[in-house]
């Protein structure tokens, strides 16, 4: 495998080939044992990657159709009771998921304020 992954051209789409401790993962000086366990652990990080993707393009579809319900009865595009129950529900979920709950509210944070931005564009077209 080693002295086939050298022979690829440059850009090719690897994922062993993001630097590892500013060594190329084709580098020759880099076991081969390690090569493979750093290929299968970012195969698996590309998988979760594109689900949270997909995951995140189904949220959106769920959420433009509030907008559109929001827009239709002339409600107001954020909720602010209903963003403050879900940061506290998803912070709660962080700790029990063993992940920084700063983080996870930022990530919802940031979420939201891309629905409110539809939210807005909707009811405009309304």
């Amino acid at each position: 495998m080693g002295a086939l992954a050298l022979q690829l051209e440059p850009g090719h789409p690897c994922v062993a080939c993001d630097k590892v401790d500013g060594m190329n993962a084709h580098s020759p000086d880099l076991d081969p044992v390690v090569l493979s366990q750093l290929t299968s652990l970012r195969k698996s990080i590309d998988n979760v990657d594109a689900a949270l993707i997909h995951l995140l393009a189904e949220r959106f579809k769920f959420t433009q159709a509030v907008g559109q319900l929001k827009a239709e009865h002339n409600l107001p595009p954020s909720d602010p009771d209903r963003e403050k129950r879900q940061v506290e529900r998803l912070r709660t979920l962080a700790v029990e998921a063993n992940l920084d709950p700063e983080f996870a509210e930022k990530w919802f944070n940031f979420v939201v304020e891309q629905v409110i931005k539809h939210h807005v564009e909707i009811a405009r077209e309304n």
